[in-house]
């Protein structure tokens, strides 16, 4: 038997492999530090460029978590308990977006809902709703990128979740709703919540489906990632504000989240 507390030895060559895989993450995060740590880079956060773009990041990062945590919550559902013809591809399809290029998929948004586009050009006739190159239409780019991670969160909290607790609360009189709300919710609560985290992140983040869908207008769709693609030619002190912004921002949810993916002992 192993005895509690011994640690397995390490090979040296182990050991140094990783340091330099290591490397290969901190460097750039030390050198981002480096540079953005300095007064003058602070002083940009007053500027409109760097105000502007951060409090519409919030506005459109936080539409689209509610927007996923809305539709997700469903599609997980289904995906998890549902048995129907095509469920594998739907799951598929679903999580598409995390290996699709952005660029690819801003494409694809805009050939279903461009004002030519399978969808849009009903949209815009009947209706006069115009989604590209709006704010409108950066939420649902930032939806469709990020809603997967909740879908995908949810879905294996789901699958995980011991069944007969459900069962359970049916046998002492409960209905369909009730168990869902005092049962299935509750069990599943901080699959939920840390799904919805994963889904802000990676929607405060996005950029290549933004600025092929949505453009890249101040004010209505220049995002934090978007106005850093800018600032770094004309502005470089307020492209590095807001990359360290991001930087601050992703580091405290991997961080924060840590033991949804790890065993922390």
């Amino acid at each position: 038997m192993r005895r509690r507390g011994a640690r397995d030895t390490v090979p040296a060559v182990v050991i140094l492999m990783g340091m330099m895989g290591a490397t290969i993450f901190v460097l750039p995060v030390v050198a981002l530090l480096e540079r953005g740590l300095g007064g003058s880079v602070w002083a940009t956060f007053t500027t409109p460029l760097v105000r502007d773009a951060l409090w519409l990041s919030l506005v459109c990062s936080l539409s689209a978590t509610v927007c996923s945590v809305v539709f997700g919550l469903p599609l997980a559902w289904l995906q998890a308990r549902v048995e129907f013809p095509g469920r594998a591809l739907l799951r598929g399809v679903t999580m598409m977006p995390i290996v699709l290029p952005p660029v690819v998929g801003g494409v694809a948004l805009l050939f279903a809902f461009g004002r030519n586009g399978l969808v849009g050009h009903w949209l815009d006739r009947a209706l006069g709703i115009r989604l590209p190159f709006t704010t409108a239409g950066a939420v649902l780019a930032e939806t469709f990128v990020a809603m997967p991670f909740f879908v995908l969160t949810v879905e294996g909290a789901l699958r995980a979740m011991d069944r007969r607790l459900e069962e359970a609360a049916r046998t002492l009189g409960a209905g369909r709703w009730t168990v869902l709300r005092r049962v299935t919710l509750p069990t599943i609560r901080s699959s939920v919540q840390a799904g919805a985290v994963l889904c802000w992140a990676r929607a405060l983040g996005e950029f290549g489906a933004t600025i092929t869908f949505a453009g890249n207008f101040p004010g209505r769709t220049q995002t934090i990632p978007l106005a850093v693609y800018l600032a770094l030619e004309a502005d470089p002190q307020a492209g590095i504000a807001l990359s360290m912004v991001l930087l601050g921002l992703s580091l405290a949810v991997l961080v924060g989240l840590r033991h949804r993916w790890l065993a922390v002992t």
